[in-house]
């Protein structure tokens, strides 16, 4: 009996109510304007009157199940969905079977293949004939990246097209769907109605499972913002330590502490807590922008990151976390200076290139007799004990011309190094020409 509501687009009256909500028709799918719109790409597709293969990657609870059973509908194709947990070769095989006697009979099939990032890689691969025979025209749903998680043979006969997650505007429409299929209000007060659409965090499903369990309490109860919290438990945020999601927040607050934003490097430190984030991970990437941006711009800035690393390890959770914030204050408001970064690169290309080229002979060690009969140490000057307190000695190899690595940028402390340095390049270059004098 379900499987024939199901085909009419009509569902029992007990299912739940985001079964009942479900739109009937793509210009009832809330919050995907720029694939479904008049000029998206989706929707030019069906006005073509021909669907190509495609990849649908977004959120859980954004529509990509409804946008495919949608499509078929209104593309006139037979519409099969599997679901890459619960499928294996067998369910596979099965399903281009009868694709192909449907072919056979004038009839197209659209494949729906849910979280079909599970397949592995030989599982894909087996997409790949009937896709291109046009035995099925393949719809694949995703919530992780496909660059990443889907052959590259794949992605290359589908098109990729990007869900968003709901904003508030799509929550709430689908909040009103719910009173009006209802023909109640919600029992909440305004303010606790906002708080429920945060709860969501851009899911419709869960958005509608929530409101379910609002609808069924007694007539008259209105619920406040902690008569909200009371009943319904805090979502923990879509967050995978080993996947996209981790590698754009960690990106997220390195760019946000390089763009000296401390506002916004503190939001990305927490969401990336409040997801479960290893704090000396993050820790330890705090050092890295330490030495990475800020170098001798701010030199206090490496020590106030080692220092919160290791007061977390001494506190732990959650009164460590504090040190971490602050140390991205820190780094964040300090003067910022990528020159130490980028004299070590240029620095490790010209010891490559040099390869094993010998210190000059004034400034080896000469332990020995015969080392000093050698040469070594010889004319060597103890800068402190020069006059100047600074010698002018070249001390890079007598094969290789003078280097100029370190050039700060004249920010922060490094305004004083510069002046310092072009002080003793100075000093060094009227040293030199006196040395050819005296010669």
């Amino acid at each position: 009996m379900s499987d024939l509501f199901e085909a009419s687009g009509i569902h029992p009256p007990d299912a739940p109510l985001a079964d009942r909500l479900r739109p009937r028709a793509l210009d009832q799918v809330v919050g995907q304007d720029h694939l479904l719109g008049a000029d998206g790409p989706i929707r030019r597709m069906i006005d073509s009157g021909r669907l190509g293969s495609m990849i649908l990657w977004g959120p859980p609870g954004t529509g990509k199940t409804t946008i495919a059973r949608l499509l078929a509908q209104a593309a006139g194709y037979q519409f099969q969905q599997i679901s890459a947990v619960f499928s294996g070769v067998a369910d596979l095989k099965k399903a281009f079977e009868t694709a192909r006697a449907r072919r056979a009979a004038g009839q197209s099939t659209l494949l729906f293949v849910d979280e079909i990032h599970r397949f592995n890689r030989a599982q894909q691969d087996g997409f790949l004939p009937f896709v291109e025979e046009g035995v099925v025209t393949l719809v694949g749903a995703t919530t992780e990246n496909p660059s990443f998680e889907l052959n590259g043979a794949l992605l290359s006969r589908s098109q990729v097209f990007v869900l968003k997650r709901l904003d508030d505007a799509a929550l709430d429409q689908l909040l009103i769907r719910a009173e009006a299929q209802l023909d109640r209000p919600l029992p909440t007060t305004p303010e606790a109605r906002h708080a429920l659409l945060a709860l969501a965090d851009g899911d419709g499903r869960y958005l509608l499972t929530m409101a379910e369990t609002l609808f069924a309490l007694p007539d008259g109860q209105m619920l406040d913002v902690q008569g909200l919290a009371g009943l319904l438990q805090k979502r923990a945020p879509a967050y995978d330590k080993s996947r996209e999601e981790h590698y754009n927040l960690i990106s997220a607050l390195h760019k946000s502490v390089r763009g000296s934003d401390p506002d916004a490097a503190l939001y990305w430190l927490a969401r990336m807590l409040n997801g479960g984030e290893d704090p000396l991970y993050l820790a330890r990437r705090i050092v890295r922008m330490a030495v990475e941006d800020i170098g001798e711009a701010d030199p206090l800035s490496l020590l106030v990151a080692n220092a919160a690393k290791d007061t977390y390890d001494f506190l732990g959770s959650p009164e460590g976390e504090l040190a971490l914030a602050q140390a991205v204050v820190h780094l964040a408001t300090a003067p910022k200076s990528v020159g130490v970064y980028e004299a070590y690169k240029t620095a490790k290309r010209a010891a490559a290139e040099t390869g094993s080229l010998m210190p000059p002979a004034h400034i080896r060690n000469a332990p020995t007799k015969l080392m000093k009969q050698l040469g070594y140490g010889k004319g060597y000057q103890y800068d402190p004990d020069t006059e100047l307190g600074f010698s002018g000695a070249d001390f890079f190899p007598d094969e290789m011309e003078r280097q100029s690595f370190y050039r700060p940028k004249g920010q922060g402390h490094e305004e004083k190094i510069k002046a310092r340095l072009d002080h003793w390049a100075e000093l060094r270059a009227r040293l030199k020409a006196e040395d050819r004098g005296a010669d």
